[in-house]
């Protein structure tokens, strides 16, 4: 459609009534704060997952726990998620042990620890996903809204017209027409990142509770 035509889009938009611009507008921030955690989502997952395969590789090598946890300690934000979890169980693993502690008790310590932890990592990882699911959930309710509006406005013009034609009321259809698109254009994104994403978390989290099981084998199989 051309710009200079009557029903060109900006022209729709611009000669919207109030209330559709206004729906319009909300429509557009959602959009933007959503496509904003989008990037920012697929980068911090991106980042987890390759911070969990180093931190795997790293601790199934054989290597010594101390010296692992040693150097997850001085750099705990450059090791990733798992490597946390770990190192707050292995420091209340050596706390129980310096206290002379004995038998499984020992591993109370260091479970609520990485429980702990694990929650706190897994707050992290789900942080803005609400956001999506409202988005992607709400966004074509305000769409149509804004639809709606531009319909009842657009009739209600044709009250004080002598002959009502296909041309006169096509401008009015068509603008509120625009507001569930725009609905629907940040619906759809949000909801598609939001499966995905939580998708991939579920898979963390998996990986984490696994991570806490073996590891708790491996400080009981010490204790003996």
């Amino acid at each position: 459609m051309q710009a200079s035509s009557d029903l060109s889009l900006l022209t729709l938009l611009i000669d919207a009534s109030i209330p559709v611009q206004l729906v319009m507008l909300i429509l557009l921030g959602i959009s933007i704060l959503s496509w904003t955690y989008i990037f920012s989502k697929r980068a911090a997952l991106k980042r987890a997952n390759d911070q969990t395969r180093r931190f795997e590789d790293d601790f199934w090598a054989g290597g010594d726990l101390s010296v692992l946890q040693q150097a997850i300690a001085t750099r705990r934000s450059e090791h990733g998620a798992l490597a946390r979890i770990f190192d707050a169980g292995m420091t209340e693993f050596i706390k129980a042990r310096r206290s002379n502690g004995g038998g499984d008790a020992m591993l109370d310590g260091p479970r609520r620890a990485m429980r702990a932890t694990y929650q706190r990592e897994m707050d992290s990882l789900e942080s803005h996903l609400n956001f999506l699911a409202s988005a992607g959930s709400v966004s074509p309710y305000i769409g149509l809204l804004g639809t709606v509006w531009g319909i009842m406005h657009a009739f209600m013009g044709l009250s004080s017209m002598q002959q009502a034609t296909l041309a006169a009321v096509a401008p009015g259809i068509a603008e509120a027409l625009i507001a569930t698109a725009i609905g629907l254009f940040a619906a759809i994104p949000a909801v598609v990142a939001y499966n995905r994403y939580t998708n991939e978390i579920d898979r963390l989290s998996i990986r984490f509770d696994s991570f806490i099981d073996e590891f708790l084998n491996i400080l009981q199989r010490q204790v003996r």
